[in-house]
């Protein structure tokens, strides 16, 4: 018999989804994040647990929760990198022109 908790989250793959999931894990030009979740995901589908999962794959039961969740609300969408931040490299100002702030007169 399990012990300790149980989830409330439960996932039901497509076979066409979980062929995708499956094909993912064989391909070499997918980002290896990606792979990760998609491992994820049918891990939990297969009924292994939140904790178990997060054993497997590497990660806390945290992030493991985010990606359950992001799944169920978008599908294989939900499971690609949202882009970052993006730095914005400082630029010069023109030669000539006032600080910003200065006072002319």
């Amino acid at each position: 018999m399990a012990r300790g908790r149980t989830t409330s989250l439960s996932i039901r793959l497509t076979p066409a989804v979980r062929q995708t999931l499956l094909a993912w894990q064989r391909a070499p030009t997918i980002p290896a994040g990606r792979v990760r979740r998609g491992r994820m995901i049918v891990l939990v589908a297969d009924g292994m647990s939140i904790s178990a999962v997060a054993a497997t794959v590497g990660i806390s039961r945290r992030f493991v929760y985010k990606w359950v969740r992001r799944f169920l609300a978008q599908g294989l969408e939900g499971l690609a990198d949202k882009p970052g931040r993006r730095r914005v490299p400082p630029q010069a100002p023109p030669a000539g022109a006032a600080r910003p702030g200065a006072v002319l007169g």
